[in-house]
């Protein structure tokens, strides 16, 4: 059980869903949105949600457990890849994105939403090695290709989120075909969170992948972003680079898609 700040707790569990393998138990990050100073704390119930999750169930993989709704009725088990903050106090904050919350536990009861990796005997297997040098942005209207430029010069990877289905403008495009031709992986994804990206039906989407940026499908910006940094770690051979980002490693690209 990992008490944690909320604000990037998703930073933190993604992280550890791609360094820890095999494991023998949960690993549960958990925070509170009121201090537990305040008589409407979600901090008691969330750890003891937490300790019943670890002691009373299978599971065996990240996850973060917040409250699952405004009252204290229930808390939820979000994986740790699609988790995100929602909400800036509400103590329902946290929700899965384009999947369904893993365990919900009321009271003295677990119930399992959906499917999940179970615990093993070990041995836990990490492999927590990560190269920070890459970077995340967010396009947006009036974005001008010097901003691209700088950035790219200082990173390995980078990750764009884009809008809708992934859109950046023309204007970037030279941005982009520069870093990549210098050795910078670019991805992209989408800042709608809901849905998936599509690069393939619009021209400027196109262009981009001709150019070599990757999409991610459903992935999250910041889920990415940590991924991106994790596999930059493990690879510096560019093929390799792009299998392990395009591979289901720990939930973060969803099978099914969530309306």
């Amino acid at each position: 059980i990992i008490p944690h700040g909320t604000d990037t707790m998703g930073f933190t569990s993604a992280a550890l869903s791609f360094m820890l393998r095999n494991l023998s138990g949960p690993v549960i990050c958990v925070g509170a949105q009121r201090s537990s100073d305040r008589p409407s704390s979600d901090a008691i119930m969330n750890l003891l949600a937490s300790t019943r999750l670890c002691v009373e169930s299978d599971l065996g993989e990240v996850v973060v457990l917040m409250h699952g709704d405004t009252s204290d009725s229930y808390c939820l088990a979000h994986r740790g890849t699609k988790v995100r903050k929602m909400h800036s106090s509400r103590r329902d904050a946290f929700k899965s994105i384009n999947a369904e919350p893993i365990a919900r536990v009321e009271g003295q009861a677990i119930s399992f939403l959906s499917e999940y990796r179970r615990r093993t005997n070990g041995p836990v297997e990490v492999l927590d090695k990560i190269d920070g040098n890459a970077s995340m942005l967010y396009f947006y209207p009036g974005f001008e290709a010097e901003h691209l430029d700088l950035i790219a010069d200082k990173v390995k990877g980078l990750v764009i989120a884009g809008t809708g289905l992934g859109h950046v403008s023309e204007e970037i495009l030279g941005s982009v075909r520069r870093a990549i031709k210098n050795g910078v992986h670019i991805y992209i994804t989408t800042q709608c969170l809901y849905g998936t990206v599509d690069l393939s039906v619009y021209s400027t989407g196109r262009d981009m992948i001709a150019a070599g940026a990757v999409p991610l499908g459903d992935m999250l910006p910041e889920t990415a972003y940590v991924k991106l940094m994790w596999v930059l770690g493990q690879s510096s051979d560019p093929a390799e680079v792009r299998k392990l980002m395009e591979l289901n490693i720990a939930g973060e690209i969803a099978t099914r898609r969530f309306v």
